[in-house]
């Protein structure tokens, strides 16, 4: 959490890059890792993989199921992250769905996640009413911050209490359509970003969904402290596997235009 923390202090235009643990291959997460951050990305979100994947498009569902039929688990990822705070320093988020954690069992998931230096979790169908009964004090203890998602349906009035239950960041769904590259922001969704702009929130913000190039992580940075790139890497892993020389130039590419 205190690196998520301060990295929103220190810098602005920050590139977050999503990909899946275990694709392509069952022992593509730390070489990922390290290539992405050493191409520039401020932080990263390791997708855990769901056989029900509910909000993501295509491209991201797919990735999820070639890392389950690769091996990838829970306890998996774990062991391939036992280490990784010796060789990777930006901050590191998990991001996937309930059930799974609730089956590895919630206190041992975060005591794991705290062991292996992971700064926050996005768990998009876990309700907000329920982590502040049942989890918010187990999160902030071990210094775990709980990302909330909204979106351009999410009423203000629930924008502001998630703001005020937010200890990094909060994650702006550019569209209410599931994951995936598209081309340009419009009319509505620049309406949505300035309107919760002018709310006077307290938290920063990221915008993810739709966001696949340059020109589309600039736009957005406009409106917010920074973007969210997940389909578009994936595709580029589906294409050019996890090579080393090749993410860092995706990297390049994506935050320099160049």
């Amino acid at each position: 959490m205190e690196k998520l923390q301060a990295l929103f202090k220190q810098k602005k235009d920050l590139l977050s890059v999503y990909f899946t643990a275990g694709f392509p291959n069952i022992d593509s997460t730390l070489p990922v890792l390290k290539a992405l951050e050493e191409g520039g990305a401020d932080f990263v979100e390791i997708g855990m993989p769901y056989s029900d994947p509910l909000a993501d498009g295509p491209v991201i569902q797919n990735s999820s199921t070639v890392a389950l039929k690769n091996g990838m688990s829970l306890k998996v990822l774990f062991e391939q992250l036992k280490d990784v705070k010796k060789s990777v320093k930006i901050p590191m988020i998990l991001m996937g769905y309930f059930n799974p954690v609730l089956k590895f069992g919630v206190e041992e998931f975060i005591e794991q996640c705290k062991e292996v230096g992971i700064s926050g979790m996005i768990i998009p169908d876990l309700p907000y009413e329920t982590y502040i009964e049942k989890y918010e004090k187990l999160f902030t203890e071990n210094g775990i911050s709980n990302i909330f998602l909204i979106t351009p349906q999410t009423p203000d009035d629930r924008i502001k209490n998630l703001d005020k239950a937010s200890t990094s960041f909060i994650y702006m769904v550019s569209s209410a359509a599931v994951t995936g590259a598209r081309d340009g922001l419009s009319p509505k969704q620049v309406e949505y970003f300035e309107r919760v702009n002018s709310m006077g929130l307290n938290t920063p913000r990221m915008v993810g969904f739709g966001i696949s190039n340059h020109e589309s992580y600039k736009e957005v940075c406009q409106y917010a402290h920074g973007a969210i790139v997940g389909s578009a890497f994936i595709k580029h892993l589906e294409s050019n596997g996890d090579d080393h020389e090749g993410i860092v130039g995706f990297i390049k590419k994506l935050k320099n235009g160049q």
